[in-house]
């Protein structure tokens, strides 16, 4: 027996998970190296679903190009369209009218409720509780029905347009009121799922300890937004943002760096999105919404960076007679799954998957380019 025991070889297994798996739906593949059911190593493959956005985008003219960027995604949709026109705004000098300012700050904080509440749903949905990830869809229809009310569409809103926000997205009296009933719902609704869940000890077993990424290699692997704050770092590009600086909230952090962690990140960060809102339309100053008086010239490549729901979005483009040259598009998510995958490494092949996907991942952002490679 003990000769057989010293003779023995070790077979390593690998389980693949894709293209397309239940617990995240988009085009990845994930291959899982596991011995005795525990994973040694992980690789990860996104870039399935070319569509080559930035290249599209070369010689557009600059207005045409903005809107473009809705398309790259149907989540974090009016993030991008922001930041791009954010690009156009400081190489061009145009100044935002105040109240557009506060508008797009509305928009961009729906669409992180939206964001989060999504990735919540999802999450539960991966655990394997129904009922909860229900729960989410249900309150998270008063987000998309105050989308849809502001920029027409319950997705790719169009808000964003250079210089301010479209006159559809105007708010009058009637929206005002809509969007403060809209907070009190989605607070009360939040408010419940969050007692719910942490008193929850299946659900907190489950996810308490899993998938850990340290501080120091969140940093060391270019984590960004709540995927980086649930190990404890105070990183929010918002408190650098001028669009933020009349609102007051805190920077949501978490200490343990684990599943759980990047679970309660997001739930409390949708509370202080709500006072964020609340405070946009309790002072929302009066005036223009969208700025038309300046003029079109060349300018050299301008970068912009703005907090997406998922964590920090880079935007770049040089203009030339009007049209967008040499755009660059960088997303968070390409960073954030690289640490995840590294985070599965060590825990059983039944929690990898909570660990891949524990950082929201956004593959058609990550899918936006295309590579040529001329031979």
């Amino acid at each position: 027996m003990d000769d057989k025991k010293e003779n023995r070889t070790v077979i390593e297994a690998e389980v693949p998970m894709g293209t397309v798996h239940p617990g995240a739906l988009e085009p990845y593949r994930l291959r899982l190296f596991v011995e005795d059911e525990i994973v040694r190593d992980a690789e990860m493959t996104v870039g399935v679903n070319h569509r080559g956005v930035e290249r599209i985008m070369e010689g557009l003219p600059v207005e045409k190009a903005n809107s473009l960027t809705e398309k790259i995604c149907g989540i974090c949709s009016n993030i991008h369209i922001w930041n791009s026109c954010r690009v156009g705004e400081i190489a061009l000098g145009i100044e935002v009218p105040e109240r557009a300012v506060y508008i797009r700050v509305i928009m961009g904080e729906l669409e992180r409720l939206h964001s989060h509440i999504l990735y919540l749903a999802h999450g539960c949905e991966v655990l394997g509780h129904e009922t909860f990830s229900m729960r989410l869809f249900y309150i998270r229809e008063t987000v998309m029905e105050l989308l849809r009310m502001i920029g027409g569409n319950r997705v790719q809103y169009g808000s964003a347009v250079l210089g301010g926000v479209r006159p559809r997205c105007e708010l009058d009296e009637m929206r005002i009121q809509k969007l403060t009933e809209g907070m009190n719902l989605l607070e009360e609704g939040l408010n419940d799922f969050a007692n719910r869940f942490v008193s929850d000890p299946m659900v907190m077993s489950r996810i308490t300890g899993v998938g850990v990424t340290s501080p120091e290699d969140a940093l060391r692997l270019a984590c960004s937004g709540p995927t980086l704050r649930a190990t404890g770092v105070e990183l929010d590009l918002r408190t650098e943002m001028f669009e933020y600086d009349p609102f007051e909230y805190d920077v949501i952090t978490e200490d343990d760096g684990d599943v759980k962690s990047q679970l309660l990140t997001r739930v409390f960060e949708n509370f202080e999105s709500i006072k964020i809102i609340r405070q946009a339309i309790r002072n929302l100053p009066d005036g223009p919404i969208t700025n038309r008086s300046w003029e079109m010239q060349d300018t050299p490549i301008t970068k912009s960076y703005i907090e997406a729901p998922r964590g920090t979005l880079y935007h770049s483009y040089a203009l030339e007679d009007g049209r967008v040259r040499n755009c660059v598009i960088r997303t968070p998510s390409m960073a954030n799954i690289g640490a995840m995958q590294y985070s599965a490494i060590g825990h059983h092949i039944t929690d990898a998957q909570l660990c891949i996907v524990q950082c929201d991942p956004c593959f058609t952002c990550t899918d936006r380019a295309i590579q040529i490679i001329k031979r």
